[in-house]
């Protein structure tokens, strides 16, 4: 197909790891304490358990057709239709998940930083960002989550462990929970948060050595599951299971909590906001991508860039949608595990029958 290949494993790495830690870390704590009590942490881990098999089969899928993404490859395994279907089916998904992290994330903004901006503007301008940068090429996509993946990653570690000073390992009891009867619908629930990592599928094609797509997924399935598990335990031996079902941001809690020896700073949680808006930057910044350049690998055409502007009335529309925070937490749960038909589900059956059918593409060198 011609795709310049120049993405490195690290590269790949950081898009992944920066796709899977967005404005899911807020809510994570309590959709884990909901689910499984004091066994919060151990739902949190079968939920990256999940979401590392399924991101494992769409990079085995990738390597197997190593110059197409699944939106070209589901064609030649499933039929032209079918595939193409299946195909919309991903965009439209995309398309709303995009929009419920644009509505998240006006929605903290709003109730923590700017309560007297309109919510509208807080979303519109973070998509107007997204649908800005999409309109660069793979390889400047590639940098940008490089650049951003230390300022990420490296003040989230700090702020959460400086908030561990008063932690109860006590709350850890016991480590299976009082109550599994929830804990099927957190895993997925949870897994669903990281289904933005769903990209990579798109940037196999222009990794330089495909074959070592899996070191990728297996590293930012490490590094973003690890965050994950660590703010669940942190936030949950600090507060315990009973207060943080009464806290709708755990994790921000968290961060107000942490104090840096000396306490010649006070209010860390303006860091970590920071660090937050960086998270969903980069979050909706891949699923735009992915909007962009599934559409229009859906339409054949060569330039992905007419569309960055032209899916925005959409996203905003829907985004706008919800009533309030109650009914869009509702929604998310609600399509994201449905979407983990279109993210889980449907690359195993693609990978099953590509098998079956001895269905492969052109190796890479």
């Amino acid at each position: 197909m011609g795709l310049p290949r120049n993405l490195t494993v690290y590269q790949t790495t950081a898009i992944v790891i920066n796709a899977g830690l967005g404005v899911g870390l807020l809510p994570l704590p309590l959709i884990a304490v909901r689910a499984g009590d004091t066994g919060a942490p151990l739902v949190t881990f079968l939920a990256i358990l999940v979401s590392f098999f399924g991101l494992a089969v769409l990079t085995m899928l990738g390597m197997r057709f190593p110059e197409q993404s699944i939106i070209h490859y589901s064609e030649n395994i499933i039929g032209k239709w079918p595939g193409r279907i299946g195909s919309l089916l991903i965009i439209v998904f995309f398309i709303t998940l995009t929009s419920l992290v644009a509505r998240e994330f006006g929605e903290v903004v709003i109730t923590n930083i700017l309560p007297e901006t309109p919510l509208e503007i807080t979303v519109i301008v973070m998509l107007l960002l997204a649908a800005i940068f999409s309109r660069n090429d793979m390889m400047t996509f590639a940098y940008i989550h490089v650049f951003y993946l230390p300022i990420l990653f490296v003040p989230s570690i700090l702020l959460i462990a400086l908030s561990l000073e008063d932690g109860n390992s006590l709350y850890l009891q016991p480590l299976w929970g009082n109550d599994a009867s929830g804990m099927f619908t957190g895993v997925l629930t949870i897994a669903a948060l990281l289904q933005s990592s769903f990209i990579i599928t798109m940037i196999i094609p222009f990794m330089r050595a495909p074959k070592k797509a899996m070191k990728a997924t297996v590293w930012s399935s490490v590094v973003a599951g690890g965050m994950y598990v660590f703010i669940v335990i942190n936030t949950l031996v600090l507060f315990g299971p009973e207060e943080i079902k009464n806290l709708l941001w755990p994790t921000l809690e968290l961060a107000r909590t942490a104090t840096i020896p000396g306490e010649f700073l006070e209010r860390l949680d303006i860091f970590f906001l920071v660090v937050f808006v960086t998270a969903v930057f980069t979050t909706m910044y891949t699923t735009y991508m992915f909007i962009v350049y599934a559409t229009k690998q859906l339409f054949r055409l060569r330039d992905h860039k007419m569309f960055s502007f032209f899916m925005l009335p959409f996203v905003f529309v829907i985004a706008m949608l919800p009533q309030n925070s109650i009914q869009m937490y509702e929604i998310i749960q609600r399509i994201g595990i449905a979407g983990l038909v279109l993210t889980l589900i449907y690359p195993i059956l693609l990978y099953v029958i590509a098998r079956l059918r001895k269905k492969q593409g052109r190796r890479s060198q």
